[in-house]
């Protein structure tokens, strides 16, 4: 008896063709891994070596685990009966030498670049005096501190506890009050003296620490000259209500055990460690889409691109063949990127979809630039935009809805040892991934003789690769809803950047640039589709074009109401950038929803007419939708305010 695969011919073809398309796929990558290893350099080995030892030198200091850089960097000379002689010691930047081998040479040099005298005074010599005199200063503060610390009498070394309650920030220009204000942290008179360490002046009545009200006379600090910030905070951080939100992982910098701390180094929280470690992860990638970019134009300029397309393999497999061994190289990166720095899955999850979207925009330019002159503007262009993107939603990881729209947010998150849900996951990365695909489906339309080798405008080949996907009015509407995720992309990058600017400017502007990148995506196809002759120039079919790609607009826009999960509408910007949360009267929240659909075909129509005519024409048209759209979304936020 025959299996199943026996019984069923077209079954079994489908599997024959499968194993022969991977079987080509792989074929092309060994070629591509043959070809690019013959063509490196003994300098090329050298620049990549330094550059791996710069990141692990960057990444294992980021970690706190050193490298060494800053031991025993200055020289301090002071006896071994003086009671700064433990802080020099336990002070890694230092090196101790007894005062008796101080040699200090005509004018203002000596073998030590501080000293400490047999009086308590401080003296600099050389030049860096003045640096190391500061660094010996906080070396003081952080002994002082840990003998504070280590104190029994908890209320006799900290005699002032300031309480910080992190609020949510209100929008509307007030704070939310709760917890107990800490805006009395400095006024006490608790222990704040200043020792000889900090002014040079040898006062030992300030130097013994006797002088402030509450600082404890049992505290034992053997430099307890300088009490400077003898006071406590007992700090917390609110993460707010409970909604879908990355962790907060702020108060790293600062704080005793991130919480904890004098009011002098109390700071606002800000995860450096971590998303400097999270920032390694995109520095290969721009070195990598260099080599990438590179192999894709020999192709086209040495011509070495007409074999491939003689050959049985289809262009998706070609271009899968060329990309996946750099694909699987960044992989491997992020793989030993996370290793050394001691992440987990989620940072190499994380990480994929990132040096994905590097791949298929730096495929897209490399498809579109017409020598390498262009294609060095194209990859700069690239790594300096998603470099952007990436980074600076990131740095806001304390502003959960903003931080989450880029997946360095998931890598600092799982650095810092916490956890997000899959829909945190898929708000991040969903639109890295759709962007990757449409970037990639853009290039192979035009991974073709007639756009290869041939010398057009950049504005010319982009024209070519959108109308390379039209086939009819259904296409308009789907290429419409794969534009989406681009859409998506730069509204959330505006909200991000204007998040910090004054409500009264960022709201118009966001509104102005949402409503334009709408319009834009919109249109340009329906465009191209004119100009390169794939649609009568009528009004009719310019009507119908326009009512398909708003349309498509429309239900590709619904898939991204995820927003509503995290929370962006509830801030001013998200809200004129994506709409108000819809709540209340269903009547209201039916017609809120609906009214976009009317809205898009209008809008679409708009510009899908002057496409028709002209280029000038098209330009007069987006602007006028983008004023319509605009228009719209104020009165739907003024309505539902």
């Amino acid at each position: 008896m025959s299996d199943e695969t026996d019984q069923n011919p077209d079954r079994r073809s489908r599997c024959h063709r499968l194993r022969g398309a991977l079987a080509r796929t792989a074929r092309i990558s060994r070629w591509e891994v043959s070809r690019s290893a013959g063509t490196v350099d003994r300098k090329t080995v050298l620049v990549l070596a330094a550059l791996a030892l710069v990141v692990g030198l960057v990444g294992v200091s980021a970690a706190g685990e050193g490298v060494g850089l800053e031991d025993e960097i200055y020289v301090v000379a002071v006896d071994e009966d003086s009671r700064y002689h433990d802080v020099a010691v336990e002070s890694e930047a230092f090196r101790p030498i007894p005062l008796d081998e101080l040699v200090v040479e005509s004018g203002d040099e000596a073998n030590a670049d501080v000293v400490v005298t047999r009086n308590g005074e401080l003296a600099r010599y050389g030049p860096h005096g003045a640096a190391a005199h500061d660094a010996f200063v906080e070396a003081i503060d952080a002994y002082n501190e840990e003998r504070f610390r280590q104190e029994a009498n908890e209320t006799a070394a900290y005699p002032v506890h300031v309480e910080l309650d992190y609020q949510e920030r209100n929008f509307d220009g007030e704070t939310e009050q709760g917890g107990r204000d800490g805006s009395s942290n400095g006024d006490s008179d608790g222990g704040t003296g200043t020792g000889p360490a900090e002014n040079g002046t040898g006062d030992d009545s300030t130097a013994d620490g006797t002088d402030g009200e509450g600082s404890g006379d049992g505290s034992g600090d053997a430099a307890d000259g300088d009490t400077d910030g003898t006071d406590r905070n007992d700090g917390t951080s609110d993460d707010g209500d409970g909604r879908l939100q990355v962790p907060n992982i702020g108060g790293a910098g600062g704080a005793v055990d991130g919480t904890v701390g004098p009011p002098g180094s109390i700071s606002p929280p800000f995860p450096f460690q971590s998303l400097l470690l999270a920032f390694l992860f995109v520095v290969p990638m721009n070195f990598v889409i260099q080599a990438y970019g590179s192999t894709i134009m020999d192709e086209r300029v040495k011509r070495r691109g007409e074999l491939l397309l003689v050959s049985p393999a289809s262009r998706r497999e070609i271009v899968a063949g060329k990309t996946l061994p750099y694909l699987l190289g960044l992989v491997a990166v992020a793989v030993g990127i996370t290793v050394a720095v001691r992440g987990g899955l989620l940072s190499v999850a994380a990480a994929i979809p990132i040096a994905l979207l590097f791949l298929a925009a730096t495929f897209a330019g490399a498809m579109l630039a017409r020598s390498y002159k262009e294609l060095t503007f194209v990859t700069v262009t690239i790594s300096v935009f998603l470099t952007t993107y990436t980074f600076i939603p990131a740095v806001f990881t304390d502003v959960n809805p903003i931080a989450l729209i880029s997946p360095l947010t998931l890598i600092v998150t799982d650095l810092q040892g916490e956890s997000v849900s899959l829909g945190e996951y898929v708000f991040s990365t969903a639109p890295f991934y759709c962007s990757a695909a449409v970037c990639f489906l853009l290039g192979i339309g035009v991974y073709r003789e007639e756009d290869m080798f041939a010398q057009k405008a950049l504005p010319a080949k982009v024209l070519d690769a959108i109308a390379s996907r039209l086939h009819g009015y259904r296409s308009v509407a789907v290429l419409t809803a794969l534009f989406i995720p681009f859409v998506f992309a730069g509204q959330l990058l505006a909200v991000a950047l204007l998040f910090a600017v004054p409500e009264q400017l960022a709201v118009p502007l966001v509104i102005v640039l949402a409503a334009a990148i709408e319009e834009v995506a919109k249109s340009v196809h329906v465009y191209a589709g004119f100009v390169r002759s794939r649609f009568e120039a009528s009004l009719r079919v310019a009507a119908v074009l326009g009512v398909c790609s708003g349309a498509g607009f429309f239900v590709g826009e619904k898939l991204t109401h995820v927003v509503q999960f995290v929370g962006l509408p509830e801030l001013t910007v998200g809200a004129a950038a994506f709409g108000p949360e819809l709540s209340g009267d269903p009547l209201l929240a039916a017609a809120v929803f609906l009214a976009p659909l009317v809205l898009h075909v209008v809008t679409a129509v708009i510009s899908a007419i002057g496409a028709s005519r002209s280029r000038i024409d098209y330009a007069l048209t987006v602007v006028l939708a983008t004023l319509v759209h605009a228009i719209y979304n104020l009165g739907v936020i003024a309505l539902v305010a």
